[in-house]
């Protein structure tokens, strides 16, 4: 009933969408069948969704689309609320904050700094750093770091990614103290994990030095440079990036974000000075014309911002086999498409490009729940026939019973990755690295799920008992998963286990919590995240001593920025609070840290 209640309420916001295109009867006719079509790779029981249904189940309150053919926006549209509580309908204008997907523009910037002669992409970065220099260390072994290894994510560096944001009424960090992890900051500094030029290893830290390659190179704020030098010529004249909220005149255009239960988020209008990696303000709409431009300057067709051979260079994986300088490139069946996805808190979303042919799509929604973008991508590519995907295999399902839904409950690990089978009132559902969804049967012990490839199958021992599941990717066999019977002898990968006792505490499981964070700590000495979840662990399990105890041993881990941790603390007891923990134990912990 609540779900039927929300599609009648995105319905209406639909409806009252007064920026909405007319179209031809062909276009029409077109996004129909691209509203009623969604699908992942696979379709359950032969019935695609309808995109205001999908909207209703994954709890996105706005969506906003744009369709690229031929190298020309054909239609772009907006659904649902902007902000549903003003009631406030998503429109084809609706200004959205697309987190990661600023890199591929920051990418362009510098790209078309190389094409002036301004910069080597290939020269030591220390070479156009003025304000402040990379410290080299003995884990870079003498290489030096370069602009394509920071675009391209092959530098060695720290700092995946994860910007919190600052509130515009504290104290706001300069790029410099950024990069060093001094406070205000509330990042660790950015760092060399390994030599550069050895691997992929994706570091929002490295895209931050880029930006201010950029700031000193051309002694222009960034956001003025990106705007008159890429944004501009691109045409998109009403994107920008912006180290501050929005300008009071803008924010009935701005779509306020949500969590995936519905919440609105703070952070939509937290203060960003790491404006390269996340910091762009941006539609469907107005983002298709760097897609556009990216294509056609590809085919030397056009060149508003780079020419042909930097436009190839943006779409030509460096060092990696995928990664580029700015986007990544994926192969389907032969056929290559650039892309890139993105989340800022409270946003999600992703364009999706071909690189010769002139298709595309654009996708953003105002939720941390980014499933739908998947979905209609695999609709587009089905209605317009893109070379390359595969069209969505039907699979037929059946019912399981309780008593062996319940066998198949329980924790499991394969190749250090932690996933977990729930009970839940309709049915099974497998948790993997954030994602909870659902399980679909295609026999007594056969699985799929929609968001993720792996066929699955559960393997029984001899005495009939659970052990494990196999993975099966195109009918390539992949090392199975085992169920997990003793924590204390886990093996996982870096950050595996602390995201999972994260999980745990967000369900509210707090002495299995303990148990697996306990064993991150054994396994990663230095990861303080795990020993600030141990200690949430502790507090909730009301083990109040080993609990405040803990967490002065996280705030001793860096007392130059104190402040900066006391916050991430903070943070989470405003979503313990927020999600109904006791509010009593917070309180106390609270007074005694003096947050």
């Amino acid at each position: 009933m609540k779900k039927l209640l929300l599609t009648a309420i995105l319905f209406s916001a639909l409806l009252k969408s007064k920026s909405q295109t007319v179209y031809s009867n062909e276009i029409k006719e077109q996004i129909k069948k691209v509203e009623n079509n969604l699908a992942g790779r696979i379709i359950i029981d032969g019935k695609p969704y309808n995109i205001l249904d999908r909207m209703a189940h994954y709890n996105v309150k706005g969506l906003s689309i744009a369709i690229i053919q031929n190298h020309k926006m054909i239609w772009a549209k907006g659904y649902g609320f902007a902000d549903e509580k003003q009631k406030r309908a998503v429109t084809t204008a609706t200004l959205f904050k697309p987190g990661s997907i600023s890199k591929s523009l920051n990418a362009v910037g510098v790209l078309k700094l190389a094409q002036d002669n301004k910069v080597d992409l290939y020269k030591d970065i220390n070479t156009y750093l003025k304000s402040w220099q990379f410290p080299y260390d003995s884990l870079s072994k003498g290489k030096k770091i370069t602009l394509a290894n920071l675009l391209s994510h092959t530098a060695g560096l720290s700092v995946y990614g994860g910007f919190p944001g600052y509130d515009s009424k504290g104290k706001i960090p300069s790029v410099p103290q950024i990069l060093d992890g001094k406070e205000p900051a509330n990042t660790p500094p950015v760092r060399s994990l390994f030599e550069p030029g050895l691997q992929y290893q994706y570091s929002g830290g490295g895209i931050i030095i880029s930006q201010l390659i950029i700031t000193d190179i051309t002694h222009q704020p960034y956001e003025k440079f990106m705007y008159d030098s890429v944004l501009k010529p691109f045409g998109m004249m009403n994107s920008f990036f912006s180290t501050a909220p929005p300008a009071k005149e803008k924010l009935n255009k701005i779509a306020t974000g949500y969590t995936k239960d519905g919440t609105e988020v703070k952070a939509t209008f937290n203060v960003y000075p790491e404006q390269a990696p996340l910091g762009l303000w941006t539609n469907p709409t107005e983002l298709s014309k760097y897609v556009i431009e990216t294509q056609l300057a590809y085919e030397g067709k056009s060149s508003k911002v780079l020419n042909q051979k930097m436009a190839q260079l943006h779409l030509t994986p460096y060092i990696d086999n995928s990664a580029t300088m700015g986007v990544f490139i994926g192969d389907r069946n032969g056929e290559k498409y650039f892309f890139h996805d993105a989340g800022n808190e409270g946003f999600r979303g992703l364009f999706y490009g071909s690189v010769e042919g002139g298709n595309g799509i654009v996708v953003f929604v105002n939720s941390d729940d980014g499933n739908i973008i998947l979905e209609l991508l695999s609709s587009v590519a089905s209605v317009y026939n893109w070379k390359g995907f595969d069209k969505p295999a039907t699979v037929n399902t059946k019912q399981i019973d309780d008593t062996l839904m319940q066998k198949y409950v329980g924790i499991y690990n394969y190749d250090g990755t932690i996933a977990e089978v729930t009970k839940k009132s309709d049915g099974l559902y497998y948790w993997i690295d954030g994602q909870d969804v659902k399980m679909y049967f295609t026999s007594d012990k056969d699985f799929v799920n929609i968001e993720f490839l792996a066929e699955k199958s559960f393997i029984n021992d001899s005495l009939g008992n659970v052990i494990g599941y196999s993975r099966k990717v195109n009918g390539k066999q992949f090392s199975p998963a085992l169920k997990i019977n003793n924590v204390d002898t886990i093996n996982a990968k870096e950050g595996q286990l602390t995201a999972f006792g994260w999980h745990l505490l967000e369900t509210k499981r707090f002495d299995a919590a303990v148990k697996y964070l306990t064993r991150a700590i054994e396994l990663q000495p230095n990861d303080i995240a795990a020993k600030l979840n141990l200690a949430h662990g502790y507090l909730f399990k009301n083990d109040f001593d080993k609990a405040i105890q803990l967490y002065k041993e996280y705030l001793s881990t860096n007392p130059a920025n104190e402040t900066s941790l006391k916050g991430s603390i903070k943070q989470d007891f405003d979503f313990f609070i927020k999600n109904g923990f006791d509010k009593t134990l917070i309180d106390k912990a609270t007074e005694i840290l003096k947050l």
